[in-house]
């Protein structure tokens, strides 16, 4: 068994290399562009000006692309891992067999097993926290709770392509890609860990840009600087979001725990951050003004005790033995 000591062996991958393989370099594997470019490139998965995006065939046809892209970008991780005999450089998690040769097995570096079901359900708990004022006004004032109850939502994610590209294919795929894929191949690396926390997740920014081009083909009339505001905008929140997910990816060593936290983000959407709620119950009749505030400060008040109890457990709701690296 390992020491928590520094390994320091050479890595089997420098920083150039193993952006390269993520990002852009000539002669090697773009994972992004295998993700990304046969969306546009097939004709069953292009957005055009009379098919949208959200047809259900095109939706089918780009799960079928991405499925097939990602188990690529997987088996070419796999066989690296397998086939190194090299250590990552960075602090080790001392509780974790190696194997004869000195190094990490790639089922554990790739997040697949264990399959950390402790580890899914504190992250959720955690992600629960920072999004507490959404959740109330999503179940409460919105009224989901009683839907959920009648699992109405979970017969529209069934029922519904876009909803369920949204939730389920798009998360898991994402994830398994820019996550289990991709993570393992910087931590084999002599990358500083805190590029791999801030700086990697540019790439899964950059992977929604594509998301411009459809807008441009879709609604060819857009404002250009209204989609371009909007593409920046996207670029912004997904790197935000890809950082706290490398964060708990490197934290618990789980590719369950990051889907899982994709798929509940994804369904929460963005948080309000001005205006006040509008209960359900008060809608179409007579308005409570004073009942309205008192609604809307419960709400902002969840929002920031929520956010700063996310942010006292960061390190505590996500520590685990079956970490990738200790920091």
């Amino acid at each position: 068994m390992s020491s928590t000591t520094t390994i320091i062996r050479k890595p089997f991958l420098n920083e150039a290399q193993a952006y390269g393989l993520l990002a852009n370099a000539k002669e090697q594997l773009l994972y992004c562009g295998i993700y990304v470019l046969p969306l546009h490139y097939l004709s069953s998965t292009r957005s055009l000006p009379l098919r949208s995006r959200d047809d259900p065939a095109v939706i089918r046809a780009r799960v079928r692309a991405v499925c097939l892209s990602t188990t690529a970008c997987s088996l070419i991780t796999l066989i690296i891992l397998r086939r190194s005999p090299m250590v990552t450089g960075h602090r080790l998690n001392p509780g974790v067999e190696f194997l004869t040769d000195g190094s990490q097995p790639a089922l554990y570096l790739m997040g697949y097993w264990p399959p950390g079901l402790l580890e899914t359900f504190k992250a959720l708990l955690l992600t629960a926290l920072l999004f507490a004022g959404p959740i109330y006004e999503g179940l409460l004032v919105e009224g989901w709770g009683g839907q959920w109850l009648k699992l109405v939502p979970m017969r529209l994610l069934w029922e519904d392509w876009p909803t369920w590209r949204n939730i389920v294919a798009g998360p898991i795929s994402e994830e398994c890609l820019f996550r289990s894929a991709a993570i393992p191949l910087l931590l084999h690396s002599d990358i500083y860990l805190s590029h791999i926390i801030f700086r990697s997740p540019l790439v899964f920014g950059i992977a929604h840009l594509h998301h411009f081009y459809e807008l441009r083909i879709s609604h060819p009339h857009t404002p250009l600087r209204v989609a371009m505001a909007r593409s920046a905008f996207q670029l912004l929140y997904t790197w935000v979001f890809g950082i706290y997910i490398t964060f708990i990816f490197l934290r618990t060593g789980s590719l369950m725990a990051v889907i899982c936290v994709h798929m509940t983000c994804n369904t929460l959407g963005l948080p309000r951050l001005w205006g006040a709620v509008d209960p359900h119950w008060t809608r179409g009749g007579s308005h409570d003004l004073a009942a309205r505030a008192m609604w809307t400060t419960f709400y902002y008040v969840l929002l920031v005790g929520g956010f700063l109890l996310w942010y006292l457990h960061l390190f505590t709701l996500t520590q685990s033995s079956k970490a990738l690296v200790e920091f």
